[in-house]
């Protein structure tokens, strides 16, 4: 089973129901519980950086995610569930993240022909493939593949080493992650068709989940 954390953020039902199409048994949870006997726990959200981590200090849920992801089981954030794993964010000055991995969530910086937020499909290059690219974008290491992005903000983790996938607006993203257990993507998976699909396929046999 795989726990989707409930914090009153955006876009939970999306990932409930891409892995129900999956052929996964997903539950929508804010239990302690429910969540510490999860074969693996998506993360997912849209919305403001310190509205998000007073909204997981106010439900209890920052000692839970901080011991499951302690435990070594798969964790998995999504969007602004990415954002929260690190240190900070310029959207929200003086928050703390939940420095669970090193870095600071950036505003994109305006620049002519680019609108912020960044809202649409863009191509992901994989300066080190991880665990959740497997059989993704084609044989090469560079090759590329088209994900739905919608943020303002984005990472600037603190060690390269992580990064599994950048993607080019205006900057560059570090648009995915992995260090050991804890995966992360600044795009929405379950809104990038195949591609999408297929990366949420590759969590679920991280956490010993076929489907």
């Amino acid at each position: 089973m795989i726990a989707i954390i409930d914090y009153d953020a955006g876009n939970i039902k999306s990932v409930e129901k891409a892995l129900i199409h999956l052929g996964q048994e997903a539950t929508v949870t804010r239990d302690a519980e429910t969540i510490q006997n999860a074969d693996g726990v998506i993360l997912p959200g849209v919305g403001a950086f310190g509205d998000a981590m007073g909204k997981l200090r106010a439900y209890g849920l920052v000692d839970v995610i901080r011991r499951y992801v302690d435990s070594g089981r798969p964790f998995l954030g999504i969007c602004l569930g990415l954002q929260l794993l690190f240190e900070g964010s310029e959207e929200s000055p003086g928050v703390e993240g939940l420095r669970i991995l090193r870095g600071q969530i950036l505003r994109i910086p305006q620049e002519k022909g680019l609108k912020v937020p960044h809202i649409g499909w863009n191509n992901l290059r994989y300066p080190r493939r991880g665990r959740l690219f497997e059989e993704i974008g084609g044989e090469d290491a560079q090759n590329g593949s088209y994900v739905y992005f919608v943020h303002s903000y984005y990472l600037q983790a603190a060690e390269e080493e992580i990064v599994t996938a950048t993607a080019e607006y205006g900057v560059t993203i570090h648009a995915s992650v992995e260090k050991g257990n804890v995966f992360a993507c600044q795009f929405h998976p379950e809104k990038s068709s195949e591609t999408g699909m297929g990366i949420l396929r590759n969590f679920c046999r991280v956490c010993g989940l076929e489907d």
